[in-house]
């Protein structure tokens, strides 16, 4: 099964995207300018205009969000009106995506009519302009990042990322379930997003709109935390590990050492596999709990299956029997 699906987009995101993310973590709200929402951010980077506000637009940043602080809105203050007007009529005449006024300050007239007529934006935080830069810039940086869907249940098992994937029907859901209540946490169900972050790791989480939520075949859709308390699940998680649920004798099933692995590949990494045959009797939640746990003893550079065949050669090359 290699069913994932990049979101083929350009390597941008919308001031309404960005919005829609950062409203509450940010304290935004749209000031004046509503109307250009649909403008594209196509640097992650956030950008102070102290220069191109004086006049100096050579090197300007305009393709990033634009944050006034108490010193560029200080200097704006200083200007006389009709200077200050022409200064703003350059700054949003020259294509920028928004413009953010930090700190819960009030905009300026002007500003508001220059938003208005360029259509751009002009959104106010109540954050300090040093801690919204910062939250801004880690908020652009995931929306920017390359990213895709992929069918499949995350959880966290005792800090390993599982995804469990296999066809329709096969168990997933039952089997997180089953994970849940033995004290783990659930990341997704059954449509899980995935976006590699910049230290080159991937990072799941769930759709919005089924975030904490999982659908049991025959009995519905039931709310996670609600049944089985807030650290039942995460926001995200990096990904760690692929168990896959397959029939019988499907794909990677006869090698029972473990050693030739079969890793998945999303967004150009290499994730770690098994193979979990599906049968009657068979405890699936034991089986991939296992699995985890095997996978956090490599990422400590303990590797059972390798260890035991260095062994077996050992005895086999001096000749020894396996006793």
């Amino acid at each position: 099964m290699d069913a994932h699906s990049p979101l083929d987009r350009d390597a941008s995101v919308t001031v309404r995207e960005f919005l829609e993310e950062g409203r509450a973590s940010l304290h935004m709200d749209v000031l004046a300018g509503g109307g250009g929402l649909r403008r594209h951010i196509t640097e992650a980077a956030i950008n102070r205009p102290g220069l191109a506000l004086s006049g100096f637009f050579h090197y300007f940043a305009h393709r990033r969000i634009q944050v006034l602080g108490a010193a560029e809105l200080s200097f704006l203050s200083s200007l006389e009106a009709a200077e200050r007007g022409r200064r703003l009529r350059d700054f949003f005449a020259a294509k920028i995506p928004c413009v953010v006024v930090s700190r819960g300050r009030r905009v300026m007239p002007e500003m508001r009519r220059m938003a208005e007529e360029f259509r751009v934006p002009v959104l106010g935080s109540a954050l300090i302009t040093k801690r919204f830069i910062n939250g801004a810039t880690i908020l652009m940086e995931n929306l920017m990042a390359p990213h895709c869907t992929i069918q499949g249940t995350m959880v966290e098992i005792l800090g390993i990322g599982v995804l469990i994937e296999g066809r329709t029907g096969v168990g997933k859901s039952e089997t997180a379930l089953a994970l849940i209540r033995k004290g783990y946490a659930l990341i997704s169900d059954d449509i899980t997003a995935l976006r590699l972050d910049s230290g080159g790791f991937l990072i799941g989480s769930p759709p919005r709109a089924t975030r904490y939520h999982l659908e049991i075949r025959g009995m519905g859709i039931v709310h996670v935390p609600s049944l089985f308390g807030v650290a039942s699940v995460r926001a995200e998680k990096r990904l760690d590990m692929v168990a896959t649920l397959c029939q019988p004798g499907a794909q990677g099933e006869d090698d029972r050492s473990g050693l030739t692995r079969q890793p998945r590949r999303i967004l150009g990494l290499d994730v770690p596999r098994v193979f979990v045959p599906v049968a009657a009797g068979r405890d699936l939640a034991n089986l991939v709990e296992t699995a985890a746990l095997n996978q956090k003893l490599r990422l400590l550079g303990h590797d059972a299956e390798k260890e035991l065949d260095e062994r077996l050669r050992t005895l086999m090359t001096k000749g020894g029997g396996i006793e």
